[in-house]
């Protein structure tokens, strides 16, 4: 491949037959190779020879593509199936509710101190629960700190990703937010005194009763109490409905990115479309003042060209994953070694809990939908659903298992890939590049703002963020495709027999059950599916 850099212009000279993917330097869109984006592999993986569990299909889709490259006709799954429905529920959790009670309830009756655990997700999500629980037993909560991980490696706090004189001024109605603990309780030795309580001693979706049980008394007592590696010890239900709403007026209106993080994202975005796009409400909330300013005063001499659409996707298929999950991915000894000596090291509980139970098969196991979903398998279900290959795809993604060998298919039909790091230069993602939870920001910017998100794991955190903004601003036009693995496991089973038309058909009707607009159910999470009295008003 020859380039030709002219001030303006790129011009190129390929050879026939390229897969090619684009970046951007210096203000040019540059074409390379997809081969040549930057995936984290490890040594081991180099030299790999490509793994494919459906070759069948994999050839029955890149026919079916090849010919939907010359209709004019775009997929329906571009825009949401079930637009209407979605568009009567508006955001509200910022307004005031008449019929509850304003502010907070007389004196506190202490400070609540909470260490997050995890990456930017579970941080955000331990935020809101704090918040609830501050509310609920009528504290004043410490602004909350994040704990350092060894998985995570980053050093941030609360003030290096959010906006912290926001954050304080949207919630100082109902909860009394201070950003330290005061001094008289610092030099205590809280584990001594009793005021330590870890996630041993609250259950899992612990409900308002186990706190006004366990830690009320110990935060009247003492004064103070600190919820250390705060994770996932608050459930949905029961809820009083004003505590509830505290938990979405926090996560969608009062979290709001420092102005570093804003700036990029809004750069990112622009590089993504790179023709002017009207920003929409979405664009708007995650990315602030930035949105606008961000857009060229002078327009160039192609402005008259629409904005690029594109996909996200959150592909997850980490080795951490993958191997707790016991499945078979089709990559022979030599894997099933690889995983089971990881297991051995990473995971010696689960190795215990194997040999006192009954095995269950690898086949069993794809059945009940327990295997997370393979970047082949994400490939074909986009093909499934008719986006054609020149479909640009942002890739939010960890470290993929198997590196090169595991994405050879997904290239081989989808060749258009771009990250943040193919679109951003290395000096505009410099501040980032020991902060991944800062990185983790631009990801989740790049996905809730995107024409269609789709996700390989429903259950991550991430993608259950992503999902509920985009049903929380998206007003019926931000379509989500969220595939039931059990469901395409009992698809992808027939490899060696099913037809196009019927994988289509089938794959279709799968994701359209799943972008149903239904009411949050009892006991599901508020930040993936805000559509409740407590979170949105349907009008």
């Amino acid at each position: 491949m020859a380039v030709v850099i002219v001030r303006g212009a790129v011009c190129l000279v390929l050879s026939l037959g390229a897969i090619l993917s684009w970046f951007y330097v210096d203000e040019l869109y540059l074409w390379i190779p997809s081969s040549k984006l930057p995936l984290k592999k490890d040594h081991k993986e180099e030299g790999k020879p490509p793994v494919q569990m459906y070759g069948r299909l994999l050839s029955l889709a890149s026919g079916a593509l090849a010919e939907k490259e010359l209709e004019q006709q775009e997929t329906r799954f571009w825009k949401q199936p079930y637009a209407a429905k979605a568009s009567v529920w508006k955001p509200c959790a910022d307004k005031k509710v008449p019929e509850y009670p304003a502010g907070r309830l007389g004196k506190s009756n202490g400070y609540i101190v909470v260490s997050a655990n995890g990456g930017l997700n579970q941080q955000r999500v331990a935020i809101c629960n704090a918040v609830a629980v501050a509310a609920l037993l009528n504290a004043t909560l410490v602004l909350p700190t994040f704990l350092y991980s060894n998985v995570w490696k980053d050093p941030s706090q609360f003030g290096d990703i959010y906006q912290e004189r926001h954050f304080l001024d949207m919630m100082k109605e109902e909860v009394d937010i201070v950003k330290e603990l005061p001094s008289r309780f610092q030099s205590l030795d809280t584990e001594a005194i009793g005021s330590l309580i870890t996630d041993s001693d609250l259950p899992k979706e612990a409900t308002p009763h186990d706190y006004l049980e366990k830690v009320l008394p110990i935060l009247i007592r003492n004064g103070f109490v600190h919820l250390l590696g705060f994770g996932n010890r608050l459930g949905f239900d029961p809820m009083p409905a004003q505590i509830q709403k505290l938990r979405c007026k926090c996560n969608f209106h009062a979290l709001k990115f420092v102005p570093k993080i804003q700036k990029v994202g809004a750069l990112l975005r622009q590089r993504i479309r790179k023709y002017e796009a009207e920003p929409t409400t979405l664009d708007k909330q995650l990315l602030g003042d930035y949105i606008s300013s961000n857009i060229p005063s002078k327009k160039p001499s192609n402005a008259t060209k629409p904005p690029v659409k594109y996909l996200a996707l959150h592909l997850r298929f980490e080795i951490d994953m993958i191997a707790y999950s016991l499945c078979d991915f089709g990559g022979g000894t030599i894997e099933k070694q690889e995983l089971q000596a990881y297991r051995e090291s990473h995971f010696p509980l689960l190795i215990k809990r194997l040999i006192k139970s009954k095995p269950v098969s690898t086949e069993e196991l794809r059945k009940i939908g327990k295997c997370p979903l393979t970047p082949e398998e994400a490939a074909l279900v986009l093909a499934g659903l008719g986006f054609k290959t020149g479909t640009h795809i942002y890739l939010a993604r960890s470290q993929v298992y198997g590196g090169n060998s595991r994405m050879h298919s997904f290239i081989s039909l989808y060749p258009n890939l771009i990250t943040k790091e193919t679109l951003l230069t290395p000096t505009e993602l410099a501040p980032f590049r020991n902060f991944s939870s800062q990185m983790a920001a631009l990801d989740l910017i790049a996905c809730a703002t995107a024409d269609v998100f789709a996700m390989t794991d429903s259950g991550s955190q991430l993608a259950s963020l992503v999902s509920g903004f985009r049903s929380y601003y998206g007003g019926g036009n931000a379509p989500t495709l969220r595939p039931n693995k059990k469901r395409l496991a009992a698809i992808l089973y027939e490899n060696s027999t099913i037809g196009w038309n019927g994988f289509e058909e089938r794959v279709r009707r799968m994701i359209e059950e799943g972008q149903r607009v239904r009411t949050r159910r009892s006991g599901r999470s508020v930040y993936r599916q805000p559509r409740s009295p407590e979170c949105m008003c349907r009008l």
